[in-house]
């Protein structure tokens, strides 16, 4: 649907909404599909949206409900009849079902994992002994699983019987006797081969994951190699569940999120905006204003020291939004970069050398450059003494806010904390501090102040 059918929809719904025309609403809903009714909801309020789920169809609610955020389905949890929440715990997959616990009170999470049924609340408790933010959390615990001694025809069969409880069909891990994983095999395999065909002899080596890896680092991994399933192992690769492409992409896009907003020096919101109240939209930017607004007394510290100096070369000040400008921007492109490689597998730790001496050129080659254009130009304007400082402050600062911008990330992953953290902004406060403090040592060594 387009913008501007959305609009008509939203349109014939707010009046019928405000009325409670429960009738007319139901038309409304049942007419569109449910990603057209996400939208819709995310756009109302907590009470109105619960009063336009419970309008939907018990298989298009879960359609639905499955689609939202996971902070939004707990706050939707909060505006349904019990009835409604228990049957809606009970139906959804049991990852989406553990994604729900981490969101919801600790006390409605115990009531409502004691009243699922015994199927559901085994195949959920698995994934909640693992720590969030681990793939174990994260993988479906629904699946179909072979053995190498099956022949084609069995398998066949054995997956028409399982088939409509697994998450996906198209991969099949293959385990010995006590769920050891030994392989993967396709179900396009098993389909054009001859049913006596042993499913050992078809299997290919699977690539596995452990359940206590890092959920992103995982779906990475299933992503790049564009399989469509992985099996997730414990250390003794006993099989516990797979992880789907979309599962992987969805996580992929989640972490995503996180890094743009941090790069943006806020916090993600973990719902839609609109669907966002204004006062959570506040808590998530002002903690990192008040963490730069604290790095950013550096920089005032900085000038008062150099106060003297300011005032015998009043010039000076004219190049200061110039150089902590650059010295931010040449920081911030370090770390994008950097991040970027260590969430793809790119970089790891142990290349923390390499790195560092590969940032040292890259930063050295900019300042040469920039240093280069800024010394004639400032030459030309005002004098070589003040070219000369220019020119040189460029080379250095390029030349450390490089290097600095491209280490911190990998700092960041040595203790154990999100690369996004040292965000853009932080990175710029801290470069525009440094390069100040070097602009006036070297103002003060060449003009002689």
């Amino acid at each position: 649907m387009d913008d501007e059918a959305f609009d008509v929809f939203v349109a014939q719904v707010e009046p019928a909404l405000k009325v409670r025309d429960l009738a007319a609403l139901g038309r409304l809903l049942s007419a569109h599909d449910p990603e057209e009714t996400v939208r819709l909801l995310e756009r109302e309020d907590a009470a109105d949206r619960a009063v336009l789920y419970r309008l939907l169809s018990r298989d298009r609610a879960l359609d639905v409900f499955e689609l939202l955020d996971p902070m939004m389905r707990s706050e939707l949890f909060t505006g349904l009849r019990d009835e409604d929440v228990a049957r809606v715990f009970e139906e959804v997959d049991p990852d989406d079902r553990a994604q729900l616990v981490d969101e919801l009170p600790a006390g409605v999470a115990q009531k409502l994992m004691r009243g699922l049924s015994k199927r559901e609340r085994e195949l959920t408790a698995p994934l909640l002994g693992y720590e969030r933010g681990s793939v174990g959390r994260r993988m479906s615990t629904e699946y179909v699983r072979l053995q190498p001694h099956f022949t084609v025809g069995d398998a066949l069969s054995h997956v028409r019987r399982r088939g409509m409880e697994a998450e996906t069909i198209y991969t099949l891990p293959v385990t010995d006797p006590e769920r050891r994983v030994l392989g993967v095999i396709g179900l396009r395999e098993l389909v054009m081969e001859q049913p006596d065909t042993l499913v050992g002899a078809l299997m290919v080596d699977a690539r596995q994951v452990r359940a206590t890896e890092e959920a992103e680092q995982a779906a990475r991994g299933c992503v790049d190699a564009n399989l469509l399933a992985v099996p997730v192992v414990d250390g003794q690769d006993r099989l516990l569940g797979i992880l789907t492409i979309d599962d992987a992409a969805r996580i992929l896009a989640d972490a995503e999120d996180e890094d743009a907003a941090r790069a943006g020096a806020t916090e993600p919101l973990r719902r839609p905006y609109l669907a966002t109240p204004v006062f959570a939209i506040m808590r998530s930017r002002v903690v990192w204003l008040l963490v730069l607004a604290v790095s950013a007394l550096l920089t005032v510290q900085v000038l008062e020291i150099f106060e003297d100096t300011l005032a015998a070369v009043v010039t000076l000040a004219l190049f200061i939004p110039l150089l902590t400008g650059t010295a931010g921007n040449t920081g911030s492109q370090a770390a994008t970069t950097v991040t970027r490689a260590l969430a793809l597998g790119d970089v790891r730790m142990r290349d923390v050398g390499v790195v560092a001496f590969r940032e040292v050129r890259v930063g050295f080659m900019l300042g040469a450059f920039l240093g280069s254009l800024g010394f004639v130009l400032t030459s030309l304007v005002y004098s070589i003494d003040m070219g000369i400082v220019i020119g040189v402050t460029l080379l250095a600062i390029c030349t450390m806010a490089a290097t600095v911008g491209g280490l911190m990330p990998m700092l960041a992953r040595a203790i154990h904390v999100d690369p996004a953290v040292f965000s853009t902004p932080f990175i710029s406060t801290f470069c525009d501090a440094t390069g100040l403090l070097i602009y006036f040592l070297i103002a003060t060594s060449v003009l002689g102040l």
